[in-house]
């Protein structure tokens, strides 16, 4: 009779035909993440990044131009927010609730840090909106580019290492924003005030996300942060009196394109862009979004720009771009977009 051993450890048989189940009780091996992905899915999920990267763009570039057009028809700027933003947070928790129900509560630190990050940069968006009062949108969009620039200021305070490039990018947005709103032609200070506002606000959201929010799933971070900039736009909304005028099909129509496409679509595709082709790709794409935007800005509100603040605009696009080029090998990466929601 023959005596059975132990097989010695080594590579399992293969054989052709489709891979059968493991034994009961036998936990199927794990794919080693760090493998390459077949060159065929690679590609097609490469593609499929881009494209939604794109599409996030596009609905981004649309916001400025479409809320100038809701505040020509009368609306508060105010009152669109306060919809646009709540309407935006249903959108968002709905959807959780129907994917993923367990991120609808990450975790007491996670929503209280989210929500006081909204908080701050309904600050932010109250100023950028109400400086389309005052200013052209394809002014205000090259001016609030900078905000990585600004950002990156703001790290430097922490230990970032400030160095003779971030001079010449210092040195480049200065320029540029010298040539918008000086000699370039005549921009309303007021207006400019306002976006100086909204740019610091948006940066001190960047870095509560940066510091405090890492390894949270970003779905649940944007929730609480929606949240938190409802809450916010609506103390500001109860101090203005709660203005609440009726709003024409127009109006109505801009602000569920601002809410659905440019809020919550964007921010799904730009989720989905993220996990395909990296976030540094992404945010490559921003000079891309704000030419985009003074486009839509002259065909259909009819705004011009003299040929100083041309120059000018493209000076702070390329002191952005080298700036979100730094942002990505900062010691804790940013996991987000670098230029927010407008």
């Amino acid at each position: 009779m023959s005596q059975q051993s132990d097989p010695k450890p080594g590579p399992a048989p293969t054989r052709a035909g489709p891979a059968s189940a493991p034994p009961a009780g036998v936990d199927a091996p794990l794919q080693d993440p760090a493998a390459p992905a077949p060159l065929p899915d690679l590609a097609l999920r490469m593609r499929n990044g881009w494209l939604l990267a794109l599409f996030a763009t596009f609905c981004f570039s649309v916001a400025p131009p479409i809320a100038r057009a809701a505040i020509d028809t009368g609306l508060n700027p105010t009152e669109i927010l306060f919809i646009r933003m709540w309407l935006t947070g249903l959108l968002l928790a709905l959807t959780i609730a129907l994917t993923d129900r367990s991120l609808l509560w990450p975790g007491r630190r996670c929503a209280g840090i989210g929500m006081l990050a909204g908080l701050v940069n309904s600050l932010g968006m109250m100023g950028y909106f109400w400086s389309l009062t005052r200013l052209d949108v394809s002014v205000a969009s090259m001016l609030f580019s900078v905000s990585p620039l600004v950002t990156l200021s703001v790290l430097a305070l922490r230990g970032e290492p400030v160095t003779r490039r971030h001079l010449v990018r210092m040195l480049l947005a200065l320029g540029g924003i010298w040539l918008l709103i000086g000699p370039g032609g005549s921009v309303d200070l007021g207006g400019v005030l306002l976006i100086s506002i909204s740019i610091v606000s948006f940066s001190a959201q960047i870095i509560f996300i940066q510091f405090f929010l890492r390894g949270y799933d970003a779905r649940s971070v944007t929730l609480y942060m929606t949240l938190g900039m409802a809450l916010g736009i609506s103390v500001f909304w109860l101090v203005q009196g709660a203005p609440l005028a009726a709003p024409t099909l127009g109006g109505w129509a801009a602000i569920l394109v601002l809410a659905v496409a440019s809020t919550f679509l964007a921010r799904l595709a730009m989720f989905g862009a993220i996990a395909r082709i990296g976030g540094a790709q992404m945010a490559m794409l921003t000079p891309l979004e704000i030419m985009m935007t003074v486009f839509w800005s002259i065909i259909f509100l009819g705004e011009r720009l003299a040929a100083l603040q041309w120059l000018g605009g493209l000076l702070v696009l390329l002191s952005a771009l080298l700036a979100i080029e730094r942002l990505g090998r900062v010691r804790a990466p940013l996991r987000w977009r670098l230029i927010p929601q407008k």
